[in-house]
């Protein structure tokens, strides 16, 4: 059995992180935390890079004990039960799986607002033939797509910030400090509801651990790669948001909440910059859920490996390429069949799901493996404590169909305990 050829560095890395997450992640969440955080949406923002950059901590830390492409499912195993370590697995594969089928159905429904003649359903298999293509080809290649992506939206990310300053400029009333802090709106409760959809923005950073096995140095690039790429999109996110709000303050109604941002771009810089905004996050979302389909084949790779799941399926990698080629044609599959029979909504929150159990299960393991310091323990037993929180605060829907994924994963576990 050939191994994961080891052709990636830390920029190779950061840009992989940061296409995966989107440099526009908080955009399509603008209208929506703007409402539930009363309008504080820049504090919530970065009240969500603290508690992730605990879990970041952690999955660094591990990546540097366990250099494997299994992420969490390899932590948890090592660490706490080879039982619980599955489970983390599997409820990190239905992340993986979520987030291209997802992002299948936002880009076919964006294709729609240009092309609006064409069926739906066409548009799903364009989708999910493009992500499943991307990812046959060799991880170099993929690297090398994504640093261009991320470029081009950086480009865009300073030109709405450009359009802001003069926005500014030209209306001297405008309030620096009122995105940061409006006494008028502020309740801790209003924020920490914002902060709980604002954590939105950083999922898929953990992503970066499961190239480790293709990483040159990667017990000390991934960790460093991890921490970056989320300090990074926090940075990125604030300036983003704080540019909105400075053009569309609270309290004024957007004319489509899901989609506010590309009407506070519009105000900014007009209609160039409207389209430009909407072709962007449709680019983006063609990135992350690539990236998402590559995580998740290279999970099951990690399992496959191990004997947690079947061999000689998920454990093949083809020569050429040095690639798990049945596992993303399997992803790839799901992601065309899911895209057809659910909404985004609906997947967006299973989603959720599935990645707190893994950054859960990632914190538990390396709260586990710490020296018993403040210093040692207090950045996972922080993240464990925060991501439950978030889990449990998930709506009904998204608990019962997860729990029903995680019960099959159970039955699936039992059956193979040997």
């Amino acid at each position: 059995m050939s191994g994961l050829k080891k052709t990636l560095r830390l920029s190779d890395l950061v840009f992989m992180g940061l296409i995966l997450i989107q440099p526009t992640a908080p955009m399509p969440l603008f209208g929506v935390v703007s409402n539930l955080a009363g309008g504080h949406v820049v504090s919530a923002i970065l009240l969500a890079l603290v508690g992730m950059l605990f879990t970041a901590i952690s999955y660094g830390r591990m990546a540097r004990l366990y250099p494997s492409a299994g992420s969490a499912y390899t932590y948890v195993g090592r660490e706490v039960h080879p039982t619980a370590g599955f489970l983390t697995g599997w409820g990190m594969l239905l992340d993986y799986v979520i987030n291209p089928m997802i992002c299948t159905i936002w880009c076919s429904k964006a294709l729609l607002n240009i092309f609006p003649g064409l069926p739906y359903p066409a548009a799903v298999v364009l989708f999910a033939l493009l992500f499943t293509g991307l990812n046959l080809r060799a991880v170099a290649a993929t690297a090398n797509t994504n640093k261009w992506l991320a470029i081009v939206m950086l480009g865009v990310v300073a030109w709405m910030v450009a359009a802001t300053v003069r926005f500014a400029v030209g209306n001297p009333g405008v309030d620096l400090l009122k995105p940061f802090y409006d006494p008028v709106t502020f309740s801790w409760g209003k924020l920490s509801a914002g902060t709980s959809l604002a954590v939105l923005t950083y999922i898929g950073f953990d992503a970066i651990s499961t190239l480790s096995e293709e990483t040159v140095d990667a017990e000390r690039n991934v960790p460093r790669a991890t921490v970056l790429v989320c300090l990074l999109i926090g940075a990125l996110s604030a300036i983003e948001i704080y540019a909105a709000q400075l053009v569309w303050p609270h309290g004024q109604a957007f004319p489509d909440v899901d989609t506010a941002y590309v009407y506070a771009a519009g105000r900014a810089g007009g209609e160039w910059l409207f389209q430009t905004i909407n072709l962007t996050l449709l680019v983006a979302s063609i990135g992350s859920g690539a990236g998402g389909q590559m995580a998740g084949a290279r999970l099951l790779f990690g399992m496959g490996r191990d004997g947690a799941l079947p061999r000689g399926f998920f454990a093949s990698i083809q020569d050429s390429t040095g690639v798990p080629v049945k596992n993303v044609l399997l992803i790839g599959a799901l992601t065309l069949l899911g895209a057809l029979s659910i909404s985004y909504e609906t997947g967006a929150l299973l989603l959720n799901y599935g990645a707190f159990i893994g950054f859960m299960g990632v914190n538990l393991a390396c709260l586990r493996r710490s020296e018993r310091t403040l210093r040692g323990m207090a950045p996972p037993a922080a993240g464990l404590a925060i991501c439950f929180f978030m889990w449990a605060n998930l709506g009904w829907t998204a608990l019962v169909m997860g729990t029903a994924w995680a019960a099959v994963g159970a039955l699936v576990a039992w059956r193979r305990r040997g």
